[in-house]
C-alpha cells in the first residue's frame, strides 16, 4: 500500500508521491476540506495571489492549501512538464508547503480540447478549515490526485504509458482499468473507498461509453454519476485521466 504522511501545518494527511504532487489528501481529525472553483480559469501567477488572499480572508494560512485543479493550453512534452512543475512548486515552497522535494498537495492538470486557456491556469482549489462540529462529518473530506495511464516507476512517460498511441476501444478499456485501480490504491491508503466519493471526474477526448457500465459504474466508481470533462491529460501520449473527491462544501467564486 502507498505510504502516507501528515502535513501538520495544513491539517491534512497525504499519499506520498513525486515532487510535483501527492497522490491524494484527506483531512485530519478536527478539520474538513472545502473546494472553491473559479468561474473562469485564472492564470497561475494571479491564481496563486487570489488563493492566498482568499485563504487569508477565511483566517486560514497558506499551508491550508491542499489540492488544486489546473487547466493548460495543450499537452506538455516530458521536458516541458518538468520545467512547468519546477516553476509551480516554487510558490508552494515560499508558502512553507513544499520542502526537501516533498509535496503534500494533490493536483490534476488537464488540457481542454475546446476553448483552452492561453496559459496554465487554476480551475479550482481545495483547502482545510476547522471542523465546526468537532465530530467526523457524514461526508469524508478528501481529494485524490489525477492519474493518467502511466504506472509509477523509473523512465519517462513514453516508456510507461499503457498501449502508447493506441486509442482503440480495447486500449481505452485497458487504460481506464489501470487508472481506476490507481484511484482505488490511493483511496485505500487513506482508508477510503468509492462509496465515500462525492464526485468522480473523467478527462478524455476518446470514447468511454463502451466501457462505462462494466468498468466504471459496476465497480462503484460512479456513486453519484460521472463528471466527464472533454480534455486531454497533461503529457503527450496520455489519453485517459481521472480524479476523485469527497468534499462536503463546494463554492464557485469570481
Amino acid at each position: 500500500m502507498a505510504e502516507t504522511a501528515v502535513f501538520g501545518p495544513g491539517g491534512f494527511r497525504y499519499v506520498r508521491g513525486r515532487f510535483q504532487y501527492s497522490g491524494g489528501v484527506a483531512a485530519e481529525p478536527g478539520y474538513a476540506i472545502e473546494r472553491a472553483r473559479f468561474h473562469r480559469p485564472v492564470p497561475l501567477r494571479e491564481g496563486f495571489r487570489r488563493i492566498e488572499a482568499y485563504l487569508g480572508d477565511l483566517g486560514r494560512p497558506a499551508t491550508a492549501f491542499c489540492a488544486c485543479e489546473l487547466r493548460s493550453p495543450g499537452q506538455f512534452t516530458e521536458e516541458g512538464f518538468v520545467a512547468f512543475n519546477r516553476a509551480y512548486v516554487g510558490t508552494l515552497e515560499r508558502w512553507g508547503i513544499f520542502r526537501d522535494e516533498e509535496n503534500p498537495v494533490a493536483r490534476s492538470n488537464v488540457c481542454p480540447e475546446v476553448d483552452p486557456p492561453a496559459e496554465p491556469s487554476f480551475h479550482a482549489f481545495s483547502y482545510t478549515v476547522p471542523d465546526a462540529t468537532g465530530e467526523a462529518p457524514d461526508v469524508k473530506s478528501f481529494v485524490i490526485a489525477g492519474s493518467g495511464e502511466a504506472p509509477e516507476g523509473p523512465g519517462g512517460y513514453r516508456e510507461r504509458i499503457i498501449r502508447l498511441g493506441d486509442t482503440s476501444p480495447g486500449a481505452m478499456r485497458e487504460k481506464a482499468r489501470y487508472v481506476l485501480g490507481a484511484m482505488e490504491s490511493r483511496m485505500a491508503a487513506l482508508g477510503l473507498r468509492w462509496a465515500d466519493a462525492t464526485v468522480s471526474q473523467v478527462y478524455t477526448v476518446e470514447e468511454v461509453h463502451g466501457f462505462l457500465a462494466e468498468e466504471i459504474v459496476a465497480r462503484g466508481a460512479a456513486p453519484d454519476g460521472i463528471t466527464w470533462t472533454y480534455a486531454r491529460p497533461p503529457v503527450e501520449g496520455l489519453a485517459y485521466e481521472m480524479d476523485v473527491r469527497g468534499v462536503p462544501v463546494e463554492r464557485v467564486i469570481g
